[in-house]
C-alpha cells in the first residue's frame, strides 16, 4: 500500500504528515505538481519474462500517458532480490538530482521510495505494486530501493535515451529515513 509521509525540514527533524489513504496521497501530491495513480497491476510475470511482456500488460495505459504527455519511449527496469550489484544501484539514486524532463514510474512488482523537495519539506512516497508517480521535469528528489532491492518498474520519457540527473550538492537526503526509516 502506497504511504506518504512527509517531513519537515527544521531542526529537529519532524513528520507533518504520515497517511495511507489514497485520497489523501493524491491530494497531497497534487498539491505540490506530482501525479499519482493507481492502475490495476494483475499482471504476474516469471523472473524471465522480458521488457516486451511487460509492456504489452500495460500498454493501453502506457499509450495514454504517451499521448496525454508527450512520452516517446517507455522500459522496463528489473531488480531482483540478492542482486550482486544492489548497493551500486543503490547509492547512485540516493543524492538529490532533477532531470531536465518528467520521470515517470510505474510500478509492476516490489517496492521503491520517491523523496520529492517542496516548499513544505519532503514528501516520502513509498511506492509498491500499482502505483505509479509522475515527478515533473526540474522537482528536486531522490529515490531509495532498500539494501536488498527487489522490484519491476515500467519508466517512460520524452528523451528516447532515458533517465540523465543533474545532482543539486545538497546533503538533505542524508537527514531523511531511508526507505526502511
Amino acid at each position: 500500500m502506497t504511504r506518504l509521509t512527509v517531513f519537515g525540514l527544521d531542526e529537529p527533524l519532524r513528520r507533518i504528515e504520515d497517511t495511507s489513504e489514497p485520497g489523501r496521497v493524491e491530494r497531497v501530491l497534487a498539491a505540490i505538481g506530482i501525479r499519482y495513480e493507481r492502475w490495476a497491476a494483475d499482471a504476474v510475470f516469471a523472473a524471465e519474462s522480458d521488457q516486451a511482456a511487460v509492456l504489452a500488460a500495460y500498454d493501453r495505459e502506457i499509450d495514454r500517458l504517451k499521448s496525454e504527455c508527450g512520452y516517446q519511449a517507455a522500459d522496463v527496469v528489473r531488480v531482483g532480490r540478492g542482486a550482486a550489484n544492489a548497493a551500486e544501484l543503490r547509492a547512485k539514486f540516493l543524492d538529490e538530482h532533477v532531470h531536465d524532463e518528467d520521470e515517470v514510474r510505474f510500478f509492476v512488482e516490489g517496492r521503491g521510495a520517491f523523496y520529492l523537495r517542496s516548499d513544505d519539506g519532503v514528501h516520502r512516497v513509498l511506492c509498491e505494486r500499482g502505483d505509479l508517480l509522475g515527478v515533473p521535469a526540474g522537482t528536486r528528489h531522490w529515490f531509495d530501493m532498500g539494501a536488498d532491492p527487489t522490484f519491476t518498474a515500467i519508466r517512460l520519457f520524452t528523451n528516447p535515451e532515458g533517465w540523465v540527473a543533474r545532482f543539486t550538492g545538497d546533503k538533505v537526503a542524508r537527514r531523511i529515513p531511508d526507505i526502511d526509516g
